[in-house]
């Protein structure tokens, strides 16, 4: 097992393996990139994995994934797989899943395939959802009409609408 007649490759020349060895993704890594509460970025981020921000940042940000902290402000345009609301954002929002904190303060549109908003939430914008997003067939609705003037019994002074 460790004996010196074997033969060793002490050639200069690079060997290739022959197997195939999975290449190493910083995004599966689960480490986000952190911007700390003392840092200011002026200038747009883009990362394929997770990012933080508990500081402050004026551009935009593309990544797979966002935290904007408790005392974070954001200035900028945002686009994610998904992104956690906790601070301040002034710019739109387009991500396939947003979730905001009661401390969340949004100003600017929010895109969204899904949409979870705890009370105390702060948006002045546009909510839609995404373009091509699942949704109830025609006909299908899980809400029940708000009867109006011109239709129940208020508009017939109180008696049932004849058919």
């Amino acid at each position: 097992m460790f004996s010196k007649t074997k033969e060793t490759n002490e050639s200069s020349e690079p060997v290739a393996s022959t197997k195939s060895e999975p290449k190493r993704s910083t995004s599966n890594t689960g480490v986000p990139s952190i911007i700390s509460a003392d840092l200011k970025i002026t200038g747009n981020l883009k990362s394929d994995g997770d990012i933080q921000v508990d500081g402050y940042v004026e551009g935009d940000i593309d990544s797979a994934t966002l935290t904007v902290g408790e005392g974070a402000q954001v200035k900028g345009h945002i686009s994610c797989d998904a992104v956690r609301i906790c601070g301040t954002i002034d710019g739109a929002v387009k991500a396939k899943s947003v979730v905001m904190a009661k401390s969340a303060r949004v100003i600017g549109d929010i895109i969204h395939d899904s949409l979870a908003i705890e009370a105390g939430a702060f948006i002045e914008g546009n909510i839609k959802r995404l373009e091509g997003a699942s949704r109830p067939a025609a006909g299908t609705s899980n809400v029940s009409p708000v009867p109006t003037a011109s239709t129940g019994a208020a508009a017939s002074g109180g008696k049932p609408a004849a058919s």
